[in-house]
């Protein structure tokens, strides 16, 4: 325990000043209640004072109610203890700069589940072996448990870049080496990776609208001036591109939120423009490995060969958001930049949890995952927009991919969401003028799903 003990001149001994550290540690929370002290031999080591000063001090808090002294168990800060200190009046405190007014997202926190549940973009996580997971962690933890502790790869540890690129492989047809792969914490990761090496202040990009808005925000808080481009039913409209965009941000395999895949000619379009402009396409591969239809079709860095294109995709819906685990493939050019960002912002990631990944990924198991959740997902989506198409209220934009629903409403939900155990998403919040609701499946009861959509149906 760290504490500043004053004990000079006219400060009443070291007894009193190890009372007042102590005392005030206890006030302003630094010393919650029931906190176990050390042992008065123990502190009296740490401060460099004898141990009759720290016995003298106990015994005057324990005297005073703010320290309990249990025989056998020890000293611990007593309930009733003297009220936290209000925080101190600063006349003139640091301030962001704009932009950074705004708080986290209060949904993305750990808040009660609610009854039904329709939030965006949380997977299932009782589809998940977490078993099997459990068992691969543990034993890349014990393997590492007598490593030399020296610093890790800021591309990724070389078994899941290896792993990664034979998955893209074979689930999305990217001829891609471990090479071309650099590891991140899951997608925002990558966005801030990319815009940090390509963005100046004042550099335009532009975002499909309505769109995904963390990676707009994102850029934004880089100094970018952010353009919406509408959207239709072939995806993004390459003809309203704004002429000097520096990146474009697309999610051409689903588009979120409305769901429409990026047609052949628009994604020879958007190639062919970003090679005229010599801008940068920033590819969010968003929920392509969970597809109920017709197969994907290619992916635009497939389709590349100008080296524009900078694919991200991330384990968070395959797997779960917590693994924090996403990548990116990038041209030659930019691969030893964005390393080196990564190396500067948090050096690397998590050594063990990586190579439990590639295991999970060799040895077939996030194939299997992804093919159970796939037809347990497309048995919710059909549930879903079977039971839409009998409400006259909604129209339901098709789409054969994802883990949501989007339809239009003539007019926005008019009753409140929360007391009726509803949680979704407003299709106002990502952009666009159109009316409507986003409706996430992954995490909803498949038992409640009738229930829940007759009680939207009651807020219009």
């Amino acid at each position: 325990m760290d504490l500043v003990i004053e004990a000079g001149p006219g400060s009443g001994g070291t007894t009193a000043a190890v009372y007042r550290a102590l005392r005030v540690a206890i006030a302003d929370g630094r010393l919650p209640a029931g906190h176990r002290l050390p042992a008065s031999r123990a502190l009296a080591a740490d401060l460099g004072v004898s141990r009759g000063s720290v016995a003298g001090a106990y015994e005057r808090l324990v005297a005073e109610g703010h320290l309990t002294a249990r025989v056998g168990a020890g000293t611990f800060v007593a309930e009733a203890r003297t009220p936290r200190q209000p925080p101190r009046s600063v006349p003139d405190p640091l301030r962001p700069r704009a932009g950074w007014a705004a708080g986290p997202d209060p949904t993305s926190g750990n808040e009660e589940k609610p009854r039904y549940d329709f939030r965006v973009g949380i997977p299932d996580a009782s589809l998940f072996p977490f078993d099997t997971w459990r068992r691969m962690v543990g034993a890349e933890l014990r393997l590492r448990a007598n490593a030399p502790g020296t610093y890790a790869d800021p591309y990724g540890h070389p078994a899941l870049r290896a792993a990664i690129a034979r998955y893209l492989g074979y689930a999305r047809g990217l001829r891609t080496t471990a090479d071309d792969v650099l590891v991140t914490n899951g997608a925002q990761h990558a966005f801030d990776l990319i815009g940090r090496v390509l963005l100046r202040p004042g550099d335009t990009v532009a975002v499909e609208d309505p769109g995904y808005p963390p990676a707009r925000a994102l850029f934004a808080s880089l100094g970018a001036r952010i353009v919406g481009v509408p959207v239709d039913a072939e995806g993004l409209v390459v003809d309203e591109l704004p002429a000097h965009a520096r990146i474009v941000y697309v999610t051409p395999s689903h588009q979120f939120p409305l769901g429409p895949v990026l047609s052949p000619e628009r994604r020879r379009r958007l190639l062919d423009w970003a090679r005229r402009r010599q801008a940068a396409i920033v590819e969010d591969d968003y929920d392509s490995e969970f597809r109920f239809g017709s197969r994907p079709l290619e992916p635009l860095r497939a389709l590349d060969r100008c080296e524009r294109v900078l694919y991200v995709g991330t384990f968070s819906k395959t797997m779960l958001p917590t693994i924090r685990t996403g990548f990116l493939l990038a041209p030659p050019s930019l691969r030893p930049v964005l390393a080196a960002a990564r190396q500067l912002g948090d050096g690397y990631g998590h050594v063990a949890m990586q190579a439990a990944l590639a295991r999970f990924i060799e040895e077939g198991q996030l194939a299997r995952h992804v093919r159970r959740a796939r037809r347990e997902y497309a048995a919710r989506h059909a549930r879903i927009v079977a039971a839409l198409t009998r409400l006259p209220q909604f129209e339901v934009i098709p789409s054969a991919a994802g883990l949501h629903v989007t339809a239009l409403l003539d007019r926005a939900p008019a009753g409140t969401a929360k007391p009726r155990g509803l949680a979704f998403d407003d299709l106002a919040r990502y952009g666009g003028d159109r009316q409507g609701v986003v409706l996430g499946f992954g995490a909803v009861d498949p038992l409640r799903i009738d229930e829940g959509l007759a009680a939207l149906a009651a807020l219009l």
